[in-house]
């Protein structure tokens, strides 16, 4: 846990970049504003995540899922925010499971390949043995 408070600031360079793409162009902020915004949003994710940590802790569990983090978001007023969280969500698990299937599919494909390879070194291997088996015959036959 952080022993003050400052320790709890989400870092400054995120907070700028959410801001620049929030306010249309040509508007500046202060630091100062921009430092009132950097402790509100800490606040935000601190008492979302206590909020969702108090359903995990209903449910008995010690971790918190994201079904935990929306229901914290109906529990603060945040409605309006559910369905993008949502679509987010959904976005995110798309791509994780675009991601498993492509490592999924490397993994088969080198596993083939590396199938191929000991297939074709063992062909090599019984022609190089045919081989000598002929010239020991050849041998013997002079």
């Amino acid at each position: 846990m952080a022993e003050r408070p400052e320790d709890l600031n989400l870092p400054n360079a995120v907070i700028t970049r959410i801001i620049k793409e929030a306010l249309p162009d040509g508007v500046n902020i202060s630091k100062e504003a921009r430092s009132a915004i950097s402790r509100a949003a800490s606040v935000f994710v601190l008492y979302a995540t206590s909020c969702a940590n108090n359903f995990a802790v209903k449910g008995k569990r010690k971790t918190l899922n994201a079904g935990d983090v929306l229901s914290a978001m109906e529990e603060m007023e945040f409605q309006r925010f559910i369905a993008p969280l949502k679509e987010s969500l959904e976005v995110y698990r798309r791509e994780q499971k675009g991601k498993k299937e492509a490592r999924k599919d490397k993994d088969k494909k080198a596993d083939s390949e590396e199938q191929d390879k000991s297939r074709e070194e063992e062909e090599e291997e019984d022609e190089r043995m045919e081989e000598e088996e002929q010239n020991d015959d050849e041998e013997v036959d002079n």
